[in-house]
């Protein structure tokens, strides 16, 4: 967890930049098997991290790498989609943006899991260069501290996969 002491940038709560989107499943969206395209859906999570991002860090970003994204389960046309992007950490110039997809059954309200991933997010000027995060999280629930030290091992699970050549 980043102290004051180490870190002096102002702080920011993880629901300031909590960040819902809702979408329904249309013919466009479906795949050869009728089902939703995954390709489509990782589109509509990436787009949710980034407005997560951008809403926390206030600059433009750009996604760096995406971390155990998972397919639960499908999704058909008709049914509503529910993303759910938020902030679990942040280093200097770059954040970790959690995105939960749910689809919403329209006669209950019932939500079952389609997928969740990570996307690192990272600020950029307009050269595209990397640009420090003016803002940071301080995590306070036992979840969001959890949260924190995954991502922790994530990275270091990124740069192992870079050295041996991933």
């Amino acid at each position: 967890m980043v102290s004051d002491k180490e870190d002096n940038r102002k702080v920011k709560s993880i629901n300031d930049s909590l960040t819902e989107c809702m979408r329904i499943v249309k013919h466009e969206d479906i795949n050869g098997g009728s089902r939703l395209f995954g390709g489509r859906l990782m589109q509509w999570m990436d787009e949710a991290a980034g407005i997560c991002a951008m809403r926390h860090s206030g600059s433009v970003i750009t996604t760096a790498a995406i971390d155990n994204l998972q397919f639960k389960k499908g999704a058909y046309i008709g049914d509503i989609i529910l993303l759910s992007a938020k902030i679990t950490y942040v280093g200097r110039t770059s954040m970790e943006v959690r995105v939960d997809v749910f689809m919403e059954e329209m006669k209950t309200g019932i939500r079952y899991a389609l997928n969740r991933a990570y996307f690192t997010e990272v600020c950029i000027d307009e050269d595209g260069k990397p640009l420090p995060v003016q803002y940071t999280i301080e995590p306070e629930t036992v979840a969001e501290k959890a949260e924190w030290e995954g991502a922790l091992k994530r990275i270091e699970m990124r740069k192992a996969r870079r050295t041996e050549g991933y």
